[in-house]
């Protein structure tokens, strides 16, 4: 399952650097950090972004019951490394149907979780007030962590997003009412952290919204 990087703001083309710029580029968006092609989720997936990205890796640990991870992307490059990751889980929605979890870290400005998030812009700031409590808190590497709401995402999702080891860190789930899922006070581990443990994560099939939000 071959394909070309792509930019992480709108999923087009883009272009490699060359004689006229030493980065990525896209028509659109300018200089990015390209997504590299998904390839269908494995162990040997999970390691191949471990190994490359500079930011979190981030999964459930352990994941909810009956939930599988179904997908890993990265978006950098091999000069660069990983300057975003997105990792997708799935598996029973608290009200019943399927749900689905895409938790993505990212450098400020790269644009991926507002991709998946459904937002016009690169960073959730502008969506967030602070100035209220947090929805919800997570424990992302040990370490308690505050999440909110992030307003102006479609109505077929619930988005979440706060500050995590120094980077954003994004939770989008589908359909919106299996937002829930994350009042659940979850547990994140940080996938460059597992070792060995990587080796016992259940995978499913390839979620295809991490192909198309």
């Amino acid at each position: 399952m071959r394909g070309e990087p792509s930019c992480p703001k709108c999923g087009g083309r883009v272009r490699a650097p060359g004689l006229f710029a030493d980065s990525w580029q896209c028509d659109v968006h300018g200089t990015v950090h390209p997504v590299q092609p998904v390839i269908p989720p494995s162990v040997e997936a999970l390691e191949v972004v471990v190994h490359r990205t500079q930011v979190p890796v981030w999964m459930p640990w352990p994941l909810p019951v009956g939930w599988l991870f179904t997908g890993v992307a990265c978006a950098g490059d091999d000069r660069t490394g990983g300057r975003a990751t997105a990792v997708a889980c799935s598996g029973p929605g608290p009200l019943g149907g399927i749900g689905e979890l895409i938790l993505v870290s990212e450098e400020l400005g790269v644009g991926l979780g507002a991709r998946y998030a459904g937002l016009d812009a690169p960073d959730p700031g502008p969506y967030l007030d602070v100035e209220k409590p947090p929805q919800v808190k997570v424990l992302a590497a040990g370490r308690p962590t505050p999440l909110w709401h992030v307003s102006g995402a479609p109505v077929d999702r619930a988005v979440f997003a706060g500050e995590a080891l120094g980077v954003w860190l994004w939770a989008v789930v589908w359909p919106e009412q299996s937002g829930l899922l994350m009042y659940d006070e979850l547990v994140l581990a940080d996938l460059r952290d597992a070792g060995a443990e990587v080796e016992l994560v259940p995978c499913g099939a390839l979620s295809p919204r991490l192909l198309k939000p």
